[in-house]
């Protein structure tokens, strides 16, 4: 079955419109909400970065069943593992079978501001990643956790307020080998729409399928998520003005590599033109084109699209996108 969520993009909006977007989104029938863990946003003018722990509780009490959580926290850097599943412990004790961890490898504009620390290698990120889950996977399920890891300690830990069972924990990855770890380990796999189809095709898909294979796991067993990039008005102008907010997704991964500062990035992003900074959006004004060309993410085994839009108007999106697109993809795709 096809799942629909809403992304509340922490990085452009306040903490309290966010809690009212999302809300207007269960209303709709939207089946999930994700949010972002930034600690800066991709842009220093009108950026926002709430903090994602606390807003996450907010949102509970205030919706009745949405699915929720992170798209992505980084568990390894600004938190303490230990932290991370205390935390995520009392949020699904607290809205039992609705929390998602999902977590990633992080990213510098993240971590180096709030730490001081020198960035490490890709290699040292996947291995903290990896140690981080096996110490919050313990101490969900073990009493009195004493863990002694490369990277991270504890001494006779115990979460006392936890969750019946461990929560969903979901991998973000854009590269063979943390997803294949994905298909190994996790409930499910998290990327982003609007990158070359060789990458969904020949690396991240049949390496979640390789890992789930190793594994020995029913291929149903990970839900496969993806953001989907969207910017849908009646006025195509306006969609694809919209986009120019986020220009900072378009940057090259070389383009922006290393760069830390709210600023730089921003200066970088506002350097490109309106169509590159569209380049990873579905921009349309016609919602028969939006399903065609969210078709393909589906056909290649997409269940779980979890909708980000990048315009000011957030509930002009909901209610035009839940009433255009999303009954168009429910009755092609069930």
């Amino acid at each position: 079955m096809l799942k629909i969520g809403y992304k509340a993009s922490a990085e452009q909006f306040s903490p309290s419109d966010l809690l009212r977007f999302s809300e207007y989104a269960e209303s709709l029938g939207f089946d999930s909400v994700f949010i972002s863990d930034h600690f800066q946003p991709w842009r220093h003018t009108d950026g926002h970065a709430p903090s994602a722990l606390a807003w996450l509780g907010a949102l509970g009490g205030r919706t009745q069943r949405i699915i929720m959580g992170t798209s992505v926290l980084t568990p390894t850097f600004r938190y303490h593992p230990s932290i991370v599943a205390q935390t995520f412990g009392t949020l699904g004790q607290m809205f039992p079978g609705r929390v998602i961890l999902g977590v990633g490898t992080g990213e510098s504009l993240n971590e180096v501001p709030a730490t001081g620390m020198a960035w490490p290698e890709p290699k040292e990120r996947f291995a903290r990643l990896r140690e981080a889950l096996t110490l919050i996977r313990k101490l969900w399920t073990e009493e009195r956790v004493s863990f002694s890891g490369e990277y991270y300690k504890t001494e006779n830990a115990t979460i006392y307020d936890r969750p019946s069972e461990p929560l969903p924990i979901y991998i973000a990855g854009a590269g063979p080998m943390i997803t294949k770890y994905a298909g190994r380990t996790a409930d499910g796999f998290i990327c982003t729409s609007g990158k070359g189809w060789d990458l969904y095709r020949e690396t991240l898909l049949p390496n979640l399928a390789s890992g789930i294979e190793a594994a020995g796991r029913p291929s149903e067993s990970v839900d496969r998520m993806i953001e989907m990039k969207v910017s849908f008005d009646t006025d195509a102008k306006r969609a694809l003005e919209d986009t120019r907010h986020w220009a900072a997704l378009a940057l090259s991964p070389e383009e922006k590599m290393s760069v830390e500062d709210p600023l730089e990035m921003e200066k970088l992003a506002d350097a490109l033109p309106a169509e590159r900074a569209a380049k990873r959006w579905i921009v349309s004004s016609d919602p028969d084109e939006q399903v065609e060309r969210i078709k393909p993410y589906i056909e290649l085994g997409f269940r779980h699209l979890v909708f980000h839009a990048p315009g000011p108007d957030q509930m002009r999106f909901l209610k035009l996108f839940s009433e255009q697109v999303v009954p168009r993809l429910r009755k092609a795709f069930g």
